[in-house]
């Protein structure tokens, strides 16, 4: 069910349109809105939009690291998962 969602990033109200829980919404408005203020605690004066961009990628560098954890770790369970097949097959011959 979509719904609206009032939420406010960088002093601007944004209304939103999600069928996503209005909880989890407001967590990702105020994740932004963080990245946005510690982007503009590190730089001098910007304009909002160029905050903006230096935010999303930061988010978007998280993300992509996040993509290359997970499939390292995916790697390393499937490998794992091989010895360990081949352990029990070598255990179970007779």
């Amino acid at each position: 069910m979509r719904r609206s969602v009032a939420v406010t990033i960088a002093g601007q109200r944004y209304v939103l349109k999600s069928d996503a829980d209005e909880t989890y919404v407001h967590t990702l408005a105020g994740y932004v809105d963080d990245k946005m203020r510690d982007v503009q605690r590190g730089s001098r004066q910007v304009a909002t939009h160029q905050v903006a961009i230096l935010a999303a990628l930061q988010i978007a560098d998280e993300l992509h690291r996040e993509r290359r954890r997970r499939a390292e770790l995916r790697r390393r369970v499937r490998e794992q998962s091989r010895r360990m097949l081949d352990v029990l097959a070598r255990e179970a011959k007779p």
